[in-house]
């Protein structure tokens, strides 16, 4: 299959300089007790579908995988937070989050210093998650969907690319990683368009909302007809073609990891099916999975992880 322009071009970021930190880097922050448990209540709290699905790997990767969401999750809420000097405090975290500044005074950077030397994660790919924070802070909206793929990149397709590496796998994982992180980022936007809204942010693709017809008015005054209707089973549509293009990278995975990340998948996927059954009316309530549809999710996420074949590398 040939890929697309720009996911070629976010393979060559993924890609980096091939720098990585080799495991048991000398001078890494000691990991004291409660550092991991920190880690875990963060993820508790921020992600019950994230949460639900690390529990389905091993100890030590569950711990380093949660390590890895508190870190970008505290990076996230720096954006977020009241202040002038957001971008120095989050430039600051991320300079200790790739090991150029000391982590002895933070549980979740001691636990993310152990797990980035643990696993020999490049620092490229922590910095270009903070990157594309900092880009936020100045945000002026996507002109098309390449840029807001760009974006989703160094939101969410960094941090699959970071929990492979935690993971383990054969081969090269990385263009089913970008697809996933992609995928997810976008469900994101497409929830939560009216919270974006109210915060000043667009992220949907201009050019895509000029060709059905979608105007600020849509968003501002959480208009739902056919031209929304029409540009949100577009959108939603492509969502679902990236959850299937990231599919077959399961294969790739080392058998442990499996489970819990075809399980991510299929119940980050499901919140599109909400988005579905609301008609795309995403104004007027926030579409999610209930309790009882991820826990009826799971055998298919067995099923679909344990006959997963090894994926070819497509369009090298």
């Amino acid at each position: 299959m040939t890929l697309a322009p720009w996911e070629r071009e976010l393979l060559a970021l993924a890609r980096g300089d091939g720098t990585a930190l080799p495991a048991g880097r000398a001078g890494a922050s000691a990991v004291e007790a409660g550092d991991f448990a920190r880690c875990d209540a963060i993820t508790r709290e921020h992600s019950r579908t994230f949460y639900v699905a690390t529990r389905l790997l091993p100890g030590a990767k569950r711990r380093a995988i949660r390590a890895l969401y508190a870190f970008c999750r505290v990076a996230d809420d720096i954006v977020d937070e009241p202040g002038d000097d957001r971008e120095g405090r989050l430039r600051a975290w991320g300079a200790a989050g790739t090991g150029e500044a000391g982590a002895d005074g933070d549980p979740v950077l001691r636990a993310w210093a152990a797990t980035r030397d643990a696993y020999a994660i490049p620092t490229h790919l922590p910095a270009q998650l903070v990157d594309a924070l900092a880009g936020d802070l100045r945000h002026r909206g996507f002109d098309d969907f390449p840029a807001l793929a760009r974006y989703c990149y160094g939101v969410a397709a960094t941090v699959g690319l970071m929990s492979m590496r935690i993971i383990g796998s054969r081969g090269d994982p990385a263009l089913y990683a970008i697809r996933l992180g992609v995928a997810m980022q976008l469900t994101n936007v497409l929830r939560d368009v009216a919270e974006d809204w109210e915060n000043g942010r667009v992220y949907l693709p201009r050019d895509e909302m000029g060709r059905f017809g979608v105007t600020d008015e849509h968003l501002a005054k959480g208009v739902v007809d056919e031209r929304w209707r029409a540009f949100m089973k577009f959108q939603v549509a492509r969502a679902r073609a990236l959850y299937a293009g990231a599919r077959p990278g399961v294969g790739l995975l080392d058998g442990d990891g499996r489970l819990a990340v075809t399980a991510a998948l299929e119940l980050y996927s499901r919140i599109l099916d909400d988005i579905e059954r609301r008609e795309y009316d995403v104004f007027r309530g926030r579409a999610s999975v209930p309790g009882w549809r991820r826990a009826a999710l799971l055998p298919l996420a067995v099923w679909r992880a344990f006959r997963a074949p090894a994926a070819a590398v497509e369009g090298m």
